[in-house]
């Protein structure tokens, strides 16, 4: 059994996002011919979570695990923050779904106009959550964490779709100290794949080894 530290919101709802995002092929695995991440990396999974968007009964799935999380995690916000450009359309549905304003975050301020990086109307003191689409390092995450504190609100925490358990992240997670809850993770997804017979047991043993070192992992 593989050891994550990503919390998850319970084990029943990992297992069913993990069941629908590999059903609308949100979530791709191909341990034989392996994707090329735009970091170099060679990866056995491809994950593009902004499908779940075209899906309505999933989106509204999606929508309201991260809604009823976010209440029972941190109570009602002032404020839902989705980061840019991935968790945008998913932020607004889960704020929309609990009645509260939205931000997006950008990458970096824009280079033009006001050179905002926080697009939306944010006032100092505000307790805000955090929304993202996926984890990896979380590097990109926490860099929209970081210009939220910046503007001095009171970032509550991070909630996501799906993270794929790297240690880098709950390292980054960690020294930020940003509380971090996803719907799913590799775990999950892999106990669901094999449980459904989406893959093997030989390939599960490939999947496991590449969340082991994804940098240095080959399919060779």
């Amino acid at each position: 059994m593989l050891n994550f530290d990503t919390m998850i919101f319970n084990k029943s709802t990992a297992k069913k996002t993990a069941e629908v995002l590999l059903q609308i092929n949100a979530i791709k695995l191909n341990p034989e011919d392996p994707f090329t991440w735009a970091s170099g990396w060679s990866s056995p999974i491809y994950c593009d979570n902004r499908l779940v968007l075209s899906f309505p009964l999933i989106r509204t799935y999606v929508r309201e695990q991260m809604a009823e999380h976010i209440l029972k995690q941190y109570g009602k916000p002032d404020v839902i923050a989705g980061v840019a450009t991935g968790a945008i359309g998913i932020g607004v549905l889960v704020a929309e779904y609990l009645g509260l304003p939205f931000v997006y975050v950008r990458p970096e301020p824009k280079k033009h106009g006001r050179q905002n990086q926080i697009e939306g109307y944010l006032a100092k003191g505000q307790n805000v959550v955090v929304v993202e689409d996926l984890i990896s390092t979380g590097k990109s995450s926490l860099n929209a964490v970081k210009a939220l504190k910046a503007a001095e609100v009171n970032v509550k925490g991070m909630v996501a779709i799906f993270s794929y358990g790297f240690d880098i992240a709950n390292t980054n997670f960690k020294n930020d100290n940003v509380t971090l809850h996803t719907l799913s993770n590799y775990e999950s997804l892999l106990e669901q794949a094999l449980d459904t017979k989406y893959i093997s047991a030989k390939q599960l043993e490939t999947l496991s080894q590449w969340n082991a070192n994804p940098a240095e992992w080959n399919a060779n």
